[in-house]
């Protein structure tokens, strides 16, 4: 199995498909401490860990929760587990999927057809009939027949019959509205035949279905309008706060918002109120995230950010200005990249096709199709070009050249010997190799601990290293060294007992008491 690109350092949901017990072999795990003594072992068919605390086994062709011992405890009564949403085991059986609380708690068992959770609530269908099962007050109730229901964001059930839509949650759930719309965490957009209103968490409107027009522009503002008044709209859980009102046309397009006055441009508007009041504004534009160039009748241009300028208003030759870093700006003339500084001065001809932000003093610039790096005083990192580079990042940056990478550092050094199919950086600053579909680490600082010969490798915790030779797997720390042998089927990371499991094959003799020592480590290279 190959990582991903993006290599990461723990997965919060770990699922395992378990196999079927076969009554001549199984398997068994041995289990170490966090300094790899060996302390039991233990026989199932597989186990798998659910999050950080939720151990599950199979044997015997049954499925069971574990105590943090590797004793069973409950049985889940399924074959299968699909899903983990903590603390909802989610299961499948031969008659459907049904859910466990992670305690043991028996909720809904496998015969279900779909199955959703929320927090504290755990929503079942079979056919047209949906139950709902509340853990605060342990109680399961039969919500009724329904084409659909979702769980909503701000907690509440949207229920759908016969195009017409219900909250079975609320203190009306015979209520009937056109439509019902899930936009954030605490409120819903209802439609009704009167308008458009905002019901909270409780079920309750906090806007009564009056108005016209409204859309989420985010957390919770809302932008709206009645008739010839347009409004921006604070939810809050009890009522809702008018924070502007105007009669001038106000549009929102892209998460811009424009006020016009008399048909011409004159404000930019923010989630409550006016961000920008300026005459003589001929067009806004995004340039990214909160930022947006403000572009003058007089040919003048500004940076303007979610507080206010970042650049005001300037002439010099500039078409666009983009979001910067350490008090420089990508700015665009003539279809060529420079940087300015924040008086709107030319620091860095406009020479480049493309550029990025500043990061540790050095850009990565792009010019006669070739990227390098330069310093705040336009001068090259080095003497020649590559395809692609990354931004630095605690000293260095990947390099590409010739279809390979490298790691290069502030000087321009090359780092590594060899070149390498890709780069990746992962957590904590370390660099995953690979070639020719195999792995390998290199540390923060730029030193290769391992060349790629692993079929697998991910950074599972502190100094302690997962990888894989064919079907094999040990662990390494990150000197290379072995702490584990490849040996084993598979090693599964107990974080919160501080227990490492590894599991080994073996011919099954019910009689067999002994324990075998655990086979020697291996040191880097051996």
């Amino acid at each position: 199995m190959n990582i991903p690109p993006n290599w990461a350092a723990k997965f919060v949901c770990t699922l395992i498909l378990f196999l079927p017990f076969n009554d001549i072999s199984a398997q068994t795990y041995e289990v170490f401490d966090q300094n790899f003594k060996l302390k039991s072992r233990v026989e199932y068919d597989q186990i798998s860990i659910l999050g950080e605390a939720v151990r599950i086994s199979s044997s015997n062709k049954e499925l069971k929760l574990l105590s943090k011992e590797y004793r069973p405890f409950v049985n889940l009564k399924a074959e299968t587990v699909i899903g983990y949403n903590q603390p909802w085991i989610i299961t499948e059986g031969p008659k459907g999927k049904g859910v466990f609380h992670e305690y043991g708690e028996e909720i809904f068992l496998a015969e279900y057809d779909e199955v959703q959770s929320f927090y504290t609530r755990v929503l079942a269908k079979k056919g047209n009939q949906y139950w709902l099962y509340d853990h605060s007050s342990r109680k399961t109730s039969l919500l009724g027949n329904f084409d659909n229901v979702i769980m909503a964001r701000n907690g509440q059930l949207i229920a759908n019959k016969d195009q017409r839509f219900f909250l079975p949650l609320s203190k009306t759930p015979e209520h009937l509205y056109l439509d019902l719309m899930d936009v954030c965490d605490n409120f819903l957009i209802s439609k009704e035949n009167s308008g458009f209103g905002l019901i909270n968490r409780d079920g309750d409107y906090v806007l009564q279905p009056i108005i016209d027009h409204i859309a989420h522009v985010e957390d919770n503002y809302f932008y709206a309008y009645d008739g010839n008044q347009y409004m921006l709209i604070r939810g809050r859980q009890g009522k809702v706060d008018i924070t502007y009102t105007s009669y001038h046309k106000i549009t929102l397009e892209d998460g811009l918002m424009l006020e016009f006055i008399h048909g011409k441009l004159r404000r930019v508007m923010k989630n409550d109120g006016i961000l920008l009041d300026q005459t003589g504004m001929e067009k806004v534009f995004s340039v990214g995230q909160k930022q947006f160039n403000v572009l003058l009748k007089d040919n003048r241009i500004g940076l303007l950010g979610s507080d206010g300028w970042l650049i005001k208003p300037v002439l010099g030759n500039i078409e666009s200005i983009f979001p910067g870093n350490e008090s420089l700006f990508p700015a665009k003339n003539s279809n060529l990249f420079g940087f300015i500084d924040q008086s709107g001065k030319w620091v860095i001809e406009n020479i480049y096709q493309e550029v990025r932000n500043f990061r540790e003093g050095l850009a990565a610039v792009k010019i006669n199709g070739e990227w390098d790096f330069i310093n705040k005083a336009g001068i090259k990192l080095t003497s020649s070009g590559f395809e692609q580079v990354s931004d630095f990042n605690n000293k260095l940056a990947t390099v590409k050249k010739n279809g390979k990478y490298n790691l290069i550092d502030h000087s321009g050094n090359i780092l590594l010997i060899n070149w390498y199919d890709r780069i990746t950086l992962g957590v904590e600053n370390y660099y995953i190799s690979e070639n020719n579909n195999l792995f390998g680490l290199i540390a923060p600082d730029g030193k290769e601990i391992v060349g790629p010969k692993f079929q697998e490798l991910r950074r599972e915790d502190l100094n302690r290293i997962l990888v894989r030779m064919g079907n094999k797997y040990g662990i390494i720390d990150e000197n290379g060294d072995y702490l584990l042998p490849i040996y084993y089927k598979s090693i599964i990371f107990d974080l919160a007992s501080n227990q490492i499991l590894a599991e080994d094959q073996y011919q099954f003799f019910p009689s067999e008491t002994e324990i075998k020592e655990p086979i020697p480590k291996k040191k880097r290279g051996e």
